[in-house]
Parts: structure tokens; sequence; C-alpha cells
């Protein structure tokens, strides 16, 4: 089965106030492949901090949805796309990543790495799912990206929106 999971993080603040936000997406999207329309299951799935940057938010956002998709065995062997509008998660578990745990968990400025734990949290999870990592421009015309988004922003607004139950 196929597996596409859009992620967005949000800080009221920066830090403050903060939400993230994932859609999961259960099935082929790919509308050049197929002939008709399948009506996909989608799941939602969304939290909140009190006090969290929104990098932290961004982080937690794929962390969650692969924690999800690993607690259910019939989904752990699935053909995982994470899709996210930040450059710091794309750039730092597609490149940046080798080299920080080659160099002990240090940056290029030979500086810790901010946020380890949950980068370490969110490798551990990519070499065990082996999601493929794609970047979409945020606010630009993808309605899971902007969905994302919203169910992010709402849970740092403190009011969250009804999230979809793929059931």
């Amino acid at each position: 089965m196929k597996i596409t999971i859009y992620t967005d993080g949000a800080a009221k603040g920066n830090p403050g106030r903060a939400g993230w936000g994932a859609v999961i997406i259960f099935g082929d999207n790919d509308k050049l492949k197929v002939r008709k329309v399948i009506k996909l299951k989608v799941l939602e799935i969304g939290g909140f901090s009190s006090h969290a940057t929104n990098n932290i938010m961004e982080l937690t956002a794929p962390i969650k949805a692969l924690k999800y998709i690993l607690a259910r065995q019939d989904l752990a062997k699935s053909n995982i796309e994470i899709i996210s509008d930040s450059k710091y998660v794309i750039l730092g578990i597609t490149e940046w990543i080798g080299n920080w745990v080659k160099n002990n968990w240090r940056n290029a400025q030979k500086k810790p790495v901010m946020n380890r734990e949950l980068w370490e949290e969110l490798y551990e999870l990519n070499q065990e799912l082996k999601p493929k990592w794609a970047y979409v421009k945020g606010h630009h015309e993808d309605k899971y990206n902007h969905r994302a988004d919203l169910i992010a922003t709402s849970f740092a607004e403190g009011e969250p929106v009804k999230l979809e139950n793929a059931g």
C-alpha cells in the first residue's frame, strides 16, 4: 500500500505555544496512473505544546506520523512518502544527518546539533521505515499541505480543528 504523509509545524512566538499536524493518505493519489477516481482514506493527527519552537514542531509532525504507521504492523511495510514544506526537515533528514551522525552530532560549524533528541528519533524511524522525503513549497496550492498547516496552526492557537478519521 502507498501512504503519503503531509506534515507541518507552527509556533506562536517562536518559542511559544506551538502545534503540529499531519495528514496521512492511504492509497495511490496518482491520477495519471488511475483512470477512475478513487476515494482515498485520510487520517489527520495533530497536537500541541505549551512552549516550543517552530522547528521542534516541524520535527514532531513526521515523528508522530511515522510512529503511528510503525504501531500498525499491517502498515509498517508500506511504500511511504513524507511531504513537508520545511527545508529544515527535508534537508536535515536527506542531506545533513549523515554527517551529524559521523561527527558525533556536531554540525558543520562543530557546534552541537539543535534538537538532537528529535533528530535521533526521526533518524531511527527513517532507518526502520525508509520513507521517501519530498519538499513542497508552503502555501502554494497543495490542499493537503494547506490542511497540515491548518491543523498545526489551529493547535498552536489553542482552537484545534476537527480532524478527519479514516475509520
